[in-house]
Parts: C-alpha cells; sequence; structure tokens
C-alpha cells in the first residue's frame, strides 16, 4: 500500500500491517525536534481495502505506522497485535507482546495463525527512551514448507535481528528499510539500510526478501534505486529481493 502498509493474504486471512492511510502533505513531529512530511499518499485508499481480520502494528508512537486513518481502520479490526506500551495508549482493547512472546489468530474454517514478536530496536544504542519500542513479527500457520513469514518492523541491525536468525527459519522476511535520519540528529540511522539487509540476509537465508517502508516520506533517505544498487552488489541476496508494486496483488510465487 506505500510506506510499511502491507496486506497479507493467507488461507482466508486479511492482515494488515501498520496501517497508514492518509493522503500527501502534512508534517508529522517525532519528538525532540524531528519531523517528516508525507510525500505520497497511499496506493489504495482504506476505504478500498475491504475487511481485515487483524492489524499487526509494530509501533503506534509515529505517524509514518499509524497515521489518522489508520487508526479510524483500528475500530473495525477483530485483533490488534503490538508492543505492550502501544496496547496501553490504543483506544481499543489490543494484544500487546514482548519479544518473543506469541498469540494465536483463531477462527473457524481458517487454520490458525501463530504470531510471535521479534526484537526491534529502532534507533542507535540507548535511543529506546526517545523514540520508544517497536517490534517485529513472525508468522507461523500449518503447510508453511521452508520456515516462517517474518516482519522486521523498523529497526536498525543489532544483536536482536541475529537473535532472530539464529532462532528462526525464515521463508519470507518483509523487511524495514529507508535508512531513516533526521537533520537534527545528523548521520543517524534509525532503520535498516540496504547494506545492513545484506548482512542479515546472510544470516536468515531467506527464500524471498520483500522491501517496504523506503518511499513516501522525507525522512527515509535511501530509497529504491539506492538499496537496489546495493543488493545487486551482492548476487546472493539480490537474487531473492521482491520489489512488489505498489497496490496490486501479487502472489507468493509472484
Amino acid at each position: 500500500m506505500g510506506g510499511p502498509t502491507v496486506l497479507v493474504e493467507v488461507a482466508g486471512w486479511r492482515l494488515l500491517t501498520d496501517p497508514t492511510f492518509d493522503p500527501p502533505g502534512r508534517r508529522w513531529s517525532f519528538g525532540w525536534g524531528s519531523s517528516s512530511r508525507k510525500l505520497t499518499g497511499p496506493a489504495l485508499p482504506v476505504a478500498d481495502v475491504g475487511p481485515v481480520d487483524a492489524v499487526l502494528l509494530t509501533h503506534d508512537q509515529h505517524g509514518d505506522n499509524l497515521d489518522e486513518a489508520g487508526r479510524a481502520l483500528l475500530a473495525s479490526v477483530d485483533t490488534v497485535v503490538t508492543t505492550p506500551s502501544a496496547a496501553s495508549r490504543l483506544e481499543r482493547p489490543a494484544v500487546g507482546l514482548t519479544p518473543w512472546a506469541t498469540t494465536e489468530l483463531a477462527a473457524p474454517g481458517r487454520p490458525t495463525i501463530e504470531v510471535t514478536a521479534t526484537p526491534a530496536r529502532h534507533g542507535p544504542p540507548l535511543s529506546r527512551p526517545i523514540v520508544g519500542d517497536a517490534t517485529g513479527f513472525a508468522l507461523r500457520w500449518p503447510g508453511q514448507d521452508d520456515g516462517v513469514l517474518w516482519i522486521s518492523g523498523d529497526t536498525v541491525l543489532f544483536g536482536g535481528l541475529r537473535e532472530v536468525a539464529r532462532r528462526l527459519r525464515v521463508d519470507t522476511a518483509l523487511l524495514h528499510l529507508g535508512r531513516v535520519r533526521f537533520g537534527i540528529t545528523g548521520p543517524v540511522d534509525y532503520t535498516m539500510t540496504a547494506r545492513d539487509a545484506v548482512r542479515l540476509c546472510r544470516e536468515l537465508r531467506p527464500r524471498a526478501v520483500v522491501p517496504v517502508h523506503y518511499e513516501g516520506w522525507s525522512h527515509f533517505t535511501e530509497g529504491r534505486e539506492a538499496a537496489d544498487r546495493e543488493f545487486a552488489r551482492a548476487p546472493d541476496v539480490h537474487r531473492t529481493v521482491h520489489w512488489l508494486p505498489l497496490g496490486v496483488a501479487v502472489g507468493a510465487d509472484g
């Protein structure tokens, strides 16, 4: 859909990550003097998304991961899974998971999906009191032959992601990239670069890599072209990367 927002359809389930559907133009504050302007709107308006069974919210405190239209959408969703701190702030019940805690999505006639929170650090060491908590998610359901679907969430490359590589067999990795930076904090990264992703993927060894969270906002400093040049320098990783067309459904094999 654009930014971090992805609709995952599997076995009758419709799961939405980090809903962001506001129009472009607004500048959002991210605290401590940092801010960003939304440059492009969603690939689909929220009215065209259809019913959503669950939202996987990596964090709630930044407008590029949950905006006003996204918050309104939460009221129509059966389940929201997020961090404990976000769950305490939302105006509706939500499941807050600490790293490696698990919940299940269950419904008659559908396979149960196990959702496990994975570590994320949305900035440099010791930045958590400023930037707040974030999380990734690993999704497991019956019939997966080659591992879980893993959503990194907004995170830099750190030891917690290497723990993911040690503990999980990952088939498909949705990686939040973009090399988020703010002028006020200088050359400090708040999400992964493509070079970070290459290092991580050589440990994860996923079958497929889907980059998200790299376009549509002024604080993304590494877009698709720059990231793809970096991936091209690592052919072993580059051949696993799939850039999804925005607003278009793509099958697991496409």
